[in-house]
């Protein structure tokens, strides 16, 4: 009986309806960028010291510049207001008083500044940002700060959850349902973030959209990569990528233009309406229905991607009526990942590499963001670093395969860490050039395990091995400030030491994992256990292949 890619040989592996389908997931991969890193502009903590009654009037009194009335007013200020008290304490004195000196206010109230006591912000602050954020409306500053930590917090918790739930779903459902499930519930959500009446609220539907966003992602990664041949696999996972990081720069131009946060949440979740209309432009993957032995359902898709794609399809290759067909629909279980030697092995491995992955990615943005300037700038630049990542695994990941190019990744990325946290500050540009291949090095790792990981898994468990696998990117994304702030409150360059270390056990660890390189998708649970058999019964033939040679008459 001919496989699916032995009919997809005979109907285009990437043809027109192939392309066609990636084009409309990759807008789906794009819009999906909010949510992942929208706290970066949802969220801006711009600079801010406490309002006090009065203040302004005598300003205006005495003629004092913005920086003159800060320095008169605000405690410990030191021309950027880097310290807590000039941020979250006020002097408790009455600036309405008669006879304040304009030169030396304080001076005159109280004579010794040293004497003045300071209290908190009673009257709430005042933000130097001409828009607004989660931050300046819900004064999540201060004593408060702590609650957008756990705003985004609860957006990685929605990741981790909906992970498992979601790939069960997909796995269960197919791939199409899940698909259309989450868009909607994410729209509906995202609409109501923008419209919370308060802080609680706004948490509540942000954590829902986490439970469903990054579940119905990796949906359309896993989709995309069961419409086409296996040599192509690695062009699609990585075009869908790089959908995401085009989907960086959109952000950052909305964001730039919409300096409310309200309009700009509301601005990037309109857009997922539109994708319900993916009831009609994508059908279901026919890889799973295959799996779920509903085989005329799947050669209805079949027929429909070779119509697209303006072929015809052999009469041979019409019948996928196979000799179990009366057998028992495989179902997805979460034993199916650990029950099996193999499957165990590639289950660990991914999970550690999808820990490791997040932990770089969103560590080394932070770290540099301790002393971010423009954070319009520094959000565009580290954006533009993706884009190299993508076009040398573009030329690498066919000729050399999977596991070298990644390897070589995590040390790249491991030795640029130690580079800059070891290389003096005088040496400036020696430090950003090391900074920078850390992010395009700890990209491509991000991008090679998204091919990889699907790859590992038969088709029944393969929506499920990836968001399982995937959920220890949301345990990286909730303890990865930790790691920064705190190690660096201890050393400034501690954090990436940790990186260094935890990046390079990685590159050990997927030279592990077999090499999928121009191999078929795994079908069933013994597919997957053979994979690194076939390397080595390739071996073997190369072997004696060689020697059969040597032993040939002259």
């Amino acid at each position: 009986m001919p496989t699916l890619d032995d009919i997809l040989e005979q109907i285009g592996e990437f043809d027109f309806f192939q392309k066609q389908t990636l084009f409309v997931l990759c807008l789906f991969s794009a819009a999906f960028v909010p949510i992942y890193v929208g706290i970066f502009f949802l969220g801006f903590t711009p600079e801010h010291h406490c309002l006090s009654p009065g203040v302004a009037e005598l300003s205006q009194r005495c003629g004092w510049s913005p920086e003159e009335q800060l320095n008169h007013t605000v405690p410990e200020w030191g021309g950027h207001g880097a310290s807590f008290g000039s941020r979250c304490r006020r002097y408790e004195v009455d600036w309405n008083a008669t006879g304040i000196s304009c030169t030396d206010p304080l001076g005159s109230l109280a004579g010794n500044w040293s004497a003045i006591p300071l209290g908190p912000c009673r009257d709430g602050w005042v933000y130097n940002f001409p828009g607004t954020s989660l931050v300046t409306e819900f004064n999540l500053v201060c004593e408060d700060s702590w609650k957008l930590d756990l705003f985004q917090s609860c957006v990685n918790a929605g990741f981790f959850i909906g992970s498992m739930s979601i790939g069960y779903i997909a796995d269960r459902f197919g791939r199409k349902l899940c698909l259309l499930v989450t868009v909607f519930i994410n729209a509906v959500s995202g609409v109501l973030v923008a419209l919370a009446p308060s802080y609680t609220w706004t948490v509540i539907f942000r954590l829902i959209q986490g439970l469903v966003s990054k579940g119905g992602w990796l949906t359309g990664y896993v989709l995309i990569a069961e419409f086409v041949g296996s040599k192509y696999r690695r062009s699609v996972g990585i075009i869908y990528q790089l959908a995401f990081t085009v989907g960086l720069l959109i952000l950052t131009a909305l964001a730039y233009a919409l300096t409310h946060w309200r309009w700009l949440q509301l601005a990037v979740t309109l857009p997922n309406f539109f994708f319900l209309l993916y009831y009609w432009c994508l059908p279901e993957s026919p890889r799973w229905l295959i799996a779920q032995k509903q085989n005329d359902k799947a050669m209805e898709v079949i027929k429909r991607v070779a119509k697209g794609n303006k072929k015809q399809l052999p009469l041979s290759f019409q019948n996928l009526n196979s000799e179990d067909e009366d057998g028992e629909k495989l179902k997805p279980s979460f034993l199916d990942l650990v029950r099996t030697p193999q499957i165990r092995k590639h289950t660990f491995i991914l999970m550690y590499s999808w820990f490791a992955s997040s932990v770089l990615y969103q560590g080394l943005i932070m770290h540099m963001g301790i002393a971010a300037g423009n954070m319009y700038l520094d959000f565009l630049y580290s954006a533009l670093f993706e884009f190299p990542a993508a076009f040398i695994l573009i030329l690498t990941l066919d000729r050399i395969g999977r596991r070298y190019p990644w390897a070589v990744a995590n040390v790249l990325t491991g030795g640029a860490c130690l580079v800059t946290a070891l290389v003096p500050d005088a040496l400036y540009w020696l430090k950003m050039t090391a900074a920078c291949l850390g992010r395009m090095g700890i990209t491509m790792c991000y991008e090679i395990i998204c091919v990889v990981n699907p790859e590992l898994y038969p088709t029944f468990l393969r929506n499920l091995g990836v968001l399982v696998c995937s959920s220890m990117c949301d345990l990286g994304g909730i303890i990865t400030p930790f790691l920064v702030y705190r190690l660096a409150e201890l050393w400034h360059e501690l954090p990436l030491v940790v990186f260094a270390v935890i990046i390079l056990i990685d590159g050990g660890l997927v030279l592990l994992l077999p090499e999928m390189k121009g191999k078929t998708l795994p079908e069933t649970i013994e597919d997957a256990e053979n994979l690194h058999r076939q390397e080595r019964s390739k071996e073997k033939m190369i072997y004696l292949h060689v020697l059969s040679s040597e032993a040939a008459p002259k």
